[in-house]
């Protein structure tokens, strides 16, 4: 055999096998791992009966109501209509019994298949190992879905602000203006005796309404899985920008209650109370629940002074103090401290400083004289106190500042550092300027400086970092590192904490030429 023929079938050999893989997996699609797809669904209707017999079936939604579509059909082959809604269960209203409900998916789905099989189109299995496999080929990558502001305008928008459309009591049929809430507020995450969960109300409600308008041939919602639920479709979701203020008479400013002491002051509050700007947090949030969580009341409706039930336990002071949650306030803010313009400093003195009486009455402000915090002042007086906040921008003047600073402490291996203080300092300020939290909340303008200079008073002149760290460091005080372990953690980590690309050796040290 010539050279040029084994060539020849060499290649036949490898197309042939290329062949068989392509049409296996098929194109872009990777080899080992299950698929991710937006629209997989485990069908797990049977565990309200005890636990299953089987592993759930793997269920592509998306992939049957495209087959579907192909022959003229829609929702309602599969689910039964109850009043003017598609029920979100499968060929059934109600959950009758163990036997019943298994005999429905079985019979259905099965039958359906061997349909669509006598009609020489593709479809799916028609044994048990066929759907219900121990390790699925699928798996699902759903992104969960809600109404952002920008969302929710638009609905409003789309039916000229007829809230009932969806605010409508599910049980009465009612409305009433101005009360309105959340889905979540009664619909949960699993459904209850009386109630449906919040994933069926969702599918219910929206999918619905999304079908109806598309049946009337106007512009509406996604009516897929992949819709709604692909992350891709989502980032392409049209955003509104400035999104209108949402009027539901909710207050501008108000004052938040801190309790009465009762025991040593009787009528008197603990603390001062807090003038909060509800008005502006509303635009710096997408949604009410970031603060509201399921239902939009006061947060001592639920937050007692003491702790309820409604509450988790949770009391009113623990609710805005909780450092670890996103909906307390001071949780929220330590979370946007974390932003890289902010996190240099911010991480250095979140170890070494704890809050003091001065950073308290920042919010706990004193009330305007004359008066006496009743009932009925409450928005003006947020108002007044929020008025009398002072910004602070900025920090002390160009002249005030060292423009560079000649660090010695490594002069045996390298050339000293020559750090460019004032830069440093102006590109801090600048990154800040338009921040809230920093303009407000910043005591003065020697605060900036001390992310570095984290024990020294905030003056124009702070003491140097020799000052405390000794050289090498003070064994009796292990907490306070020696001045080559300072400049290094104090340095890196607000490099490493401001996405600051310079962590070696030489990004800062010249090397001496000897």
């Amino acid at each position: 055999m010539t050279k040029q023929k084994k060539a020849l079938l060499a290649i036949i050999f490898i197309t042939c096998i290329l062949s068989t893989a392509i049409n296996t997996v098929g194109i872009g699609e990777a080899k080992e791992g299950p698929a991710s797809r937006p629209d997989m669904i485990s069908i797990d209707s049977m565990k309200i009966f005890g636990a299953l017999e089987k592993p759930e079936p793997v269920f592509l939604h998306d992939k049957h109501t495209d087959a579907l579509e192909k022959k003229g059909k829609d929702c309602r082959e599969c689910h039964k209509e109850k009043g003017d809604k598609l029920s979100p269960m499968f060929m059934r209203l109600e959950n009758t019994g163990r036997k019943d409900v298994m005999d429905i998916f079985h019979n259905s789905c099965i039958e359906c298949h061997k349909d669509t099989t006598a009609e020489n189109d593709k479809s799916g299995p028609i044994v048990c190992g066929e759907c219900h496999l121990e390790k699925p080929n699928v798996i699902s990558f759903r992104q969960p879905m809600g109404l952002d502001k920008s969302l929710h305008f638009r609905h409003s928008k789309a039916h000229d602000k007829k809230c009932e459309t969806c605010h409508s009591d599910c049980k009465t049929g009612k409305y009433k203006k101005e009360t309105e809430d959340t889905c979540r507020a009664c619909h949960k995450d699993v459904t209850e005796k009386d109630r449906i969960s919040m994933e069926e109300a969702s599918h219910a409600s929206c999918l619905d309404c999304h079908m109806k308008t598309a049946e009337k041939k106007k512009d509406t919602g996604p009516v897929k899985c992949s819709g709604c639920h692909d992350l891709e479709a989502q980032n392409r979701f049209e955003k509104v920008s400035p999104v209108p203020r949402m009027d539901r008479k909710q207050p501008d400013k108000v004052m938040i209650k801190t309790g009465v002491n009762e025991l040593d002051a009787p009528g008197k509050n603990r603390m001062n109370l807090v003038p909060f700007n509800h008005m502006a947090h509303e635009g710096y949030n997408d949604t009410c629940r970031v603060c509201h969580h399921k239902s939009i009341n006061k947060c001592s409706k639920c937050h007692t002074l003491k702790g309820s039930e409604d509450g988790k336990g949770v009391s009113l002071e623990q609710a805005m103090h909780k450092m670890d949650r996103e909906q307390s306030c001071i949780g929220c803010h330590e979370m946007k401290q974390q932003d890289k313009n902010c996190a240099g400093c911010h991480a250095v003195l979140s170890k070494n400083r704890k809050p003091d009486d001065s950073s308290c009455l920042k919010c706990h402000m004193e009330l305007p004289a004359g008066d006496s915090g009743k009932a009925g002042m409450d928005e003006k007086t947020a108002a007044t106190l929020l008025e009398q906040r002072k910004k602070v921008s900025g920090t002390f003047s160009s002249e005030n500042i060292p423009e560079k600073i000649i660090i010695k402490a490594f002069s045996d291996k390298y050339e000293p550092v020559e750090f460019p203080h004032r830069d440093i300092v102006n590109k801090i300020v600048k990154d800040i300027k338009d921040n809230n939290l920093a303009v407000y909340f910043h005591a003065g303008k020697g605060t900036v400086c001390q992310g570095c200079h984290h024990n020294s008073p905030a003056t124009k002149k702070p003491t140097g970092c020799g000052s405390c760290h000794g050289k090498p460091f003070n064994e009796k005080d292990m907490h306070k590192p020696g001045i080559i372990g300072a400049y290094h953690i104090q340095c890196m980590e607000c490099h490493d904490n401001m996405k600051i690309d310079k962590v070696g050796c030489t990004d800062c040290h010249k090397e001496k030429n000897n």
